[in-house]
């Protein structure tokens, strides 16, 4: 019996095909509009490293001698992950005792070397580590607390 009303009564058929179409476009235009919304977000910053060309850096022994200076120049190279060197980056190296810190800003080929004058070990060891960041606009910041190790000798 519904079926035989609906098939005489074609008040609910009048003017479907204009929503249809109207619905359609509405969605159209709401998804260009998310579609450009995506396309003008700002990219996520790219990763960079570091790395230095010795693997370990070695104290001479200051027995019986505290007032020895020990200056170590330490090459650190910036670069991104196409192994391009990454220009005007800060670079921030602490000594294994974490009380001094050392800095530099990378050249055109991503290069910098660090200036570490007496760098103190952890009290009661005779091995520490070289912690390092490296910051630049438009990358990810490189941390490592374990960059180089350091030894004496």
């Amino acid at each position: 019996m519904l079926r035989e009303k609906f098939k005489h009564d074609e008040a609910g058929t009048l003017g479907l095909p204009i929503r249809i179409v109207v619905l359609t476009v509405v969605g159209l235009i709401g998804f260009c509009t998310i579609l450009t919304a995506l396309s003008n977000a700002p990219t996520p910053p790219k990763p960079m490293y570091a790395t230095a060309n010795v693997s370990v850096l070695s104290l001479p022994s200051t027995e019986g001698d505290s007032n020895t200076e020990t200056n170590l120049s330490l090459p650190v190279k910036v670069f991104d992950s196409e192994n391009r060197g990454i220009k005007g980056a800060n670079v921030i190296a602490w000594s294994p005792d974490r009380k001094k810190a050392y800095s530099g800003v990378t050249d055109l080929e991503g290069n910098v070397i660090l200036k570490i004058s007496n760098p103190g070990l952890p009290p009661g060891k005779a091995e520490g580590y070289i912690k390092i960041k490296v910051m630049r606009e438009g990358y990810r910041d490189f941390t490592s607390d374990y960059f180089l190790k350091v030894i004496r000798s």
